[in-house]
């Protein structure tokens, strides 16, 4: 059974990883098939080069692609037009789709980033404003008899 997955390279604590299709059985940065693609999580954000084409064979074929490299392919929105194939979907509808859900991350990318403006600004009013005082003044204390 062929998988896609991640082999794992690059320095010690900083790993760059290549996706590649291998057989299931063989190690995990062993003999593989083909590279696909290249994945660096040290870059922020995080690098993801592709072979959109050779992946897409892969998955066609049958290969299965491991938890991680799912949510990578799913970024890229390989996964929706695997499934979009699957389901025998012609080629204006699928690029219809795509364009579609390139639009969501679009949005949700600009969501995100309102999002985090906003925290910016309240936390910048919150530094301005004085700190009040929780002490309570000595004449509103009860008087200790």
């Amino acid at each position: 059974m062929v998988k896609l997955r991640l082999r794992r390279m690059g320095r010690k604590k900083a790993p760059i990883y290549k996706i590649v299709a291998a057989d299931s059985r063989s190690r995990r940065d062993g003999k593989f098939i083909e590279a696909v693609g290249q994945y660096d999580p040290n870059v922020h954000p995080a690098k993801l080069e592709l072979q959109e084409d050779r992946a897409m064979y892969w998955l066609k074929s049958g290969a299965l692609p491991t938890v991680t490299v799912k949510n990578l392919l799913s970024g890229k929105g390989l996964m929706l037009k695997l499934h979009l194939t699957k389901k025998g979907a012609d080629e204006s509808k699928i690029a219809a789709e795509y364009s579609k859900w390139e639009a969501m991350q679009e949005s949700k990318l600009q969501r995100m980033h309102d999002k985090k403006m906003r925290r910016k600004e309240k936390k910048k009013k919150a530094a301005e404003k004085p700190a009040e005082t929780t002490a309570t003044p000595a004449a509103e204390q009860p008087a200790a008899e």
